[in-house]
């Protein structure tokens, strides 16, 4: 579910859109959507884009907001399932052996 596009408020640990903002989502190609959307949300994992990223990671956190931490490459076709995957185990709905979120 969205909570906010581009620009994201991080108050308390809950993210929320800007005022103005919320419900709305830019989709390059396509235009500016309105969408269902959260007021607010926990937040629960942090995701650095990039280009080079290790191959098996070891697990780390955001220093400011204390939750994991992920490092991925944004050009790659199954970044936003990635992403979905880790938000999972962040929240351990999945178990992984080794890596990111490795005990």
């Amino acid at each position: 579910m969205l909570v906010a596009d581009d620009r994201v408020v991080i108050e308390q640990g809950h993210a929320s859109a800007p005022a103005g903002l919320a419900g709305l989502l830019e989709v390059r190609g396509l235009g500016i959507l309105r969408l269902p959307h959260l007021d607010r949300a926990p937040v629960v994992l942090a995701v650095r884009l990039g280009d080079a990223v290790p191959r098996l990671p070891e697990p780390a956190r955001h220093e400011e907001l204390d939750v994991p931490m992920l490092a991925l490459d944004s050009r790659t076709a199954a970044c936003p399932q990635v992403i979905s995957l880790a938000l999972d185990c962040a929240l351990g709905r999945q178990a992984q052996l080794a890596g990111a979120f490795a005990p």
